[in-house]
């Protein structure tokens, strides 16, 4: 069978992260969401998504598809039960569809006409941005219970201070001594090639992905997640970096998303907590104002290739679009349009020229090429948030 994910509705409510990639690509847990799919139902899976970001993520059709819904995380019976469709099924949680069988030559889909399945359990669903640390708890004990059953660790090096053991799982290739795991709070993943620097203390759920590192003496609190090729280093709490991140020096990150390609400056900090404790609103691009979150805390939200400078401060719920430039003294505002340059005394355009010069010396240093398609995409990125900059 051939599964296909879908971008769905969810797709404005989780920008800036989805100008540059589909909902399938959002890092949650230890996978992304088109990995885990791909783990539980044993095949390659494509998706469909915005026109612009169709050559870099193609979308493989054949005679006959499985559609799913890419705001859904799997689980062993939700993936049972996809596996399991056949033509003219559909598999509906209340009024939203999770999954749904589709022939090629099929000109559209009347649900009418198709067997509903409720599916009737829990799972994890990531519909706005926020839910991508404050369900990355559950996302990182559920992805560590897949990737580890009936596996053995490596061993727990001597020199590391350990409490509850059990639940720790290092993959091949990871070094780490004179450490501090805690995984009675929850688990612990540290995956392949990966280093955790001497003087680190860290509480679970935690999740170190391939060729990722925590530096020295750094202080981290679940449910945090480090994505692939990317650093931490100073404090750090159940926030989630993408690959090829780096937030390497003192300073505070909190209850955070960081897209791929972003560096966050030494010494700076961002506020989870408003100080009159009141819930925090984001910046919607949907709306284009700011919506409530439901929480209390909640920190930065940065687009892919975004940086700052050395102590810059963010204000409690702040969001940063992609390619944007924040240095200077001073809180810049909560909404930091894409290829903004400058900081709380002002933002002029950061204008494609110079940002393709930084993006394409910053992702050589990880031989990755800054490419046409790539560029692409910017440039597609950059005419759809023109409204929203002010020079």
């Amino acid at each position: 069978m051939n599964y296909i994910l879908f971008d769905g509705p969810v797709r404005n409510a989780l920008l800036p992260f989805t100008f540059t990639r589909p909902v399938a690509d959002i890092l949650v847990g230890i996978m992304t969401i088109r990995q885990k799919w791909e783990k539980y139902l044993g095949s390659t899976i494509t998706t469909i998504t915005e026109e612009y970001l169709s050559e870099k993520f193609p979308m493989v059709e054949m005679e006959e598809n499985v559609m799913i819904n890419a705001a859904y995380l799997p689980n062993d019976t939700l993936a049972e039960m996809v596996s399991n469709l056949t033509e003219n099924q559909a598999i509906f949680k209340g009024e939203d569809v999770i999954a749904f069988f589709a022939n090629e030559n099929q000109e559209e889909v009347d649900f009418d006409s198709y067997e509903i399945i409720q599916y009737n359990e829990d799972c994890i669903t990531i519909e706005h941005t926020w839910d991508i640390f404050s369900k990355n708890d559950a996302a990182i004990r559920q992805d560590f219970k897949y990737l580890t059953e009936d596996r053995t660790s490596q061993p727990i090096p001597k020199s590391v201070n350990v409490i509850s053991p059990e639940n720790i799982f290092i993959e091949e290739g990871a070094k780490l001594e004179f450490v501090t795991l805690n995984a009675s709070t929850g688990p612990i993943y540290i995956g392949k090639n990966t280093e955790i620097m001497e003087g680190t203390v860290i509480r679970g759920p935690f999740a170190l992905c391939e060729n990722a590192m925590v530096k020295m003496s750094a202080k981290v609190y679940g449910a945090t997640t480090v994505g692939p090729g990317s650093r931490i280093g100073g404090e750090v709490k159940n926030s989630v970096l993408f690959a090829n991140s780096n937030k390497g020096h003192e300073g505070f990150l909190g209850d955070s998303v960081l897209g791929e390609w972003c560096n966050i400056g030494a010494d700076s900090n961002n506020s989870n907590l408003k100080n009159n404790y009141e819930e925090v609103k984001l910046w919607s691009y949907e709306t284009e104002s700011f919506a409530k979150t439901g929480l209390q805390f909640c920190g930065l939200m940065m687009g892919d290739h975004s940086k700052c400078g050395i102590n810059t401060m963010f204000n409690t719920g702040t969001v940063v679009g992609v390619s944007a430039n924040i240095f200077g003294s001073g809180f810049p505002r909560n909404f930091v349009p894409s290829f903004s340059w400058g900081g709380a005394a002002g933002f002029t355009t950061y204008v494609t020229k110079k940002a393709f010069e930084t993006a394409r010396l910053v992702m050589s240093r990880r031989n990755i090429e800054f490419d046409a398609t790539e560029a692409a995409i910017m440039e597609h990125i950059f005419e759809e948030t023109k409204k929203w900059r002010k020079d």
